[in-house]
């Protein structure tokens, strides 16, 4: 595992390099150069400014769409689910297809950042290492949490941030056979990146001290505002998808006409195009007009949630920092012109704003709080920090109990937190498993000819339909156990009468986590499984035994018992 740990490190380190590049190159291409962004578009003529996001949506939207769909979006939702529900397996083209596709859209403007990209790039450099290895499914999870600290090492320059993130958001496990992989690929990773990159923190920070003790207060109050900022982030992100996936419009061109209301926002604010390190800088160097930078916070929700919904590729991490940045510095300007004799200057309140956004939006407080560290390389900046990406954690996990990332998989139907057998259900629909060869009686169906059926028959339930495939009732062995063998009745009772009418059904597209639920709330022996769009239609059953058949197949073909 240390020398697959160091390989995987090699690999992903030299993505992230890689990447870095490809991101400059279609930069250039869109705009004559690699440099700031902000200043670039600032020097271009307008139509310019709202066609370059356009046309990059116009190539990342098809690209995407017919290549690798879960491309779409941050990447790390992915990613997560890989780890819990598919033993880390990754597809090997997502590699290039995520690094083409988040490339376009960074260099052409799009309001995203390239931590996301990276996580997915670099976990799927170690799913496709193990998978070409063979080795045991719990090793392969590992390679790939590997894959992402490396990835996000190399790409913040913070070796511990990356272990960090992996440990505490992508695999969720502090083990020591998980840690110390996982440190070795982040050391390697880095090491790699400063080679190419350099060395010098990812943003210059201003002087700092902690002037009174009375700022502590304030900081917590700074915390529960970046709480609000990433909670609003949050639901605005999953609002827009949902927008975008209403729109009668095809799947594959909706990231053009997000590109064209990026390009029309940066008409008036540029500073939310791209990944926005101009932007933040500015910020801690007190350079944006306190309204200003209230404005751009939101300004860079709408962006992001736009870039993302309408189907671009990137990262939510980058975007997080801009909103803390901005918040942090709105709030920094406003205290220290109240009480200028206690705060600090505003940039310390950015670089704070920063971690805190990030640590609520996450719900990682610990990456948030080493990756701004490691950012800044300022120890001094320490102690607010914790006490602010504490509180926005707590204080957001009160607003919306899902991060940004576990949120996209709970609206999938995947709870992290429920377990793994109860997500292996859910991913499995009934359409898969139903029996469609039915055993049913019709409504007229005599005892005599009732009985005859019954003792040939495996089941004991039997579905009473009218019309051939009309379901009207249910008859099971409580309903009719004492019929059939009073004579007084033979003659007079069809199977009609003595069925039940109230019948529980699950439809085709519902999952086996529900038709356990339903098949167990009154011991039932079968289930019937009816038509989406027609109720009363009947199309199949399902048993106990086909379910937890199903389950099994799964969790062989699945891995998620280590070898």
């Amino acid at each position: 595992m240390v020398v697959l740990a160091i390989l995987v490190g090699f690999a992903a380190g030299f993505g992230a390099v890689g990447f870095r590049y490809l991101i400059n190159f279609f930069q250039t291409i869109s705009y004559g150069s690699d440099g700031e962004l902000l200043g670039l578009v600032q020097s271009i003529p307008w139509y310019l400014r709202i066609s370059v996001p356009a046309l990059g949506g116009l190539v990342v939207g098809p690209m995407v769409y017919f290549w690798a769909r879960e491309a779409k979006g941050h990447g790390v939702p992915e990613v997560m689910e890989s780890v819990a529900l598919k033993s880390g397996l990754i597809r090997k083209r997502l590699v290039i297809i995520k690094s083409l596709a988040s490339a376009i859209c960074i260099g052409t403007g799009g309001s995203v950042g390239r931590e996301g990209p990276i996580v997915q790039i670099g976990s799927a450099i170690g799913s496709t290492i193990g998978q070409m290895l063979k080795i045991s499914a719990d090793r392969m999870r590992t390679l790939v949490g590997c894959g992402a600290a490396a990835g996000i090492a190399a790409t913040f320059n913070a070796p511990i941030a990356g272990s960090m993130f992996a440990l505490e958001i992508i695999l969720g496990d502090f083990g020591l056979a998980t840690f110390s992989p996982i440190v070795i690929s982040s050391v390697v990773a880095t090491a790699v990146s400063r080679h190419f990159l350099g060395d010098a923190p990812a943003f210059i920070v201003p002087a700092y001290e902690l002037v009174s003790a009375w700022e502590f207060p304030l900081y917590v109050i700074l915390g529960l505002f970046c709480a609000v900022v990433a909670v609003a982030f949050t639901k605005s992100l999953y609002r827009m998808e949902d927008i975008f996936n209403g729109l009668k419009f095809p799947e594959y061109l909706k990231a053009a006409l997000g590109g064209v209301i990026i390009g029309t926002v940066g008409l008036l604010f540029p500073q939310i195009l791209g990944v926005g390190y101009g932007a933040i800088d500015l910020s801690l160097s007190q350079d944006l007009a306190w309204w200003l930078l209230l404005v751009l916070v939101m300004c860079k929700i709408l962006a992001t949630s736009i870039t993302i919904g309408s189907g671009g590729s990137g990262g939510i991490f980058a975007p997080s920092l801009f909103m803390g940045a901005m918040a942090g510095g709105f709030f920094g300007t406003v205290v220290h012109n109240l009480f200028p004799s206690v705060t600090a200057s505003p940039g310390a309140y950015s670089i704070v704003g920063m971690g805190a956004v990030v640590s609520a939006t996450t719900h990682g407080p610990l990456t948030a709080l080493l990756m701004l560290f490691e950012m800044t390389g300022d120890y001094k900046i320490i102690l607010p920090l914790m006490i602010t990406c504490v509180i926005s954690n707590i204080v957001g996990r009160q607003f919306l109990k899902e991060s940004i990332y576990t949120l996209k998989l709970v609206r999938r139907g995947i709870n992290l937190e429920e377990g793994k057998e109860v997500n292996v259900l859910k991913s499995i629909i009934v359409s898969e498993v139903m029996n469609t060869e039915v055993e049913t009686i019709t409504e007229a169906l005599g005892l005599e000819r009732l009985a005859e059926i019954i003792s040939k028959s495996k089941y004991n339930s039997f579905p009473v339909v009218r019309d051939g495939s009309k379901l009207t009732g249910i008859l099971s062995f409580f309903d009719y156990n004492e019929a059939i063998f009073d004579e007084n009745l033979k003659g007079l009772v069809v199977a009609k009468d003595i069925a039940t009418s109230d019948v529980v059904t699950i439809t085709t597209d519902d999952n086996l986590y529900n038709a356990l639920e339903k098949i167990t709330f009154k011991d039932f022996s079968i289930l019937p499984v009816v038509s989406t769009d027609d109720p009363t239609k009947l199309i199949g059953v399902l048993t106990r035994r086909d379910i937890m058949g199903a389950y099994n197949k799964a969790v062989i073909k699945k891995s998620l018992y280590s070898e």
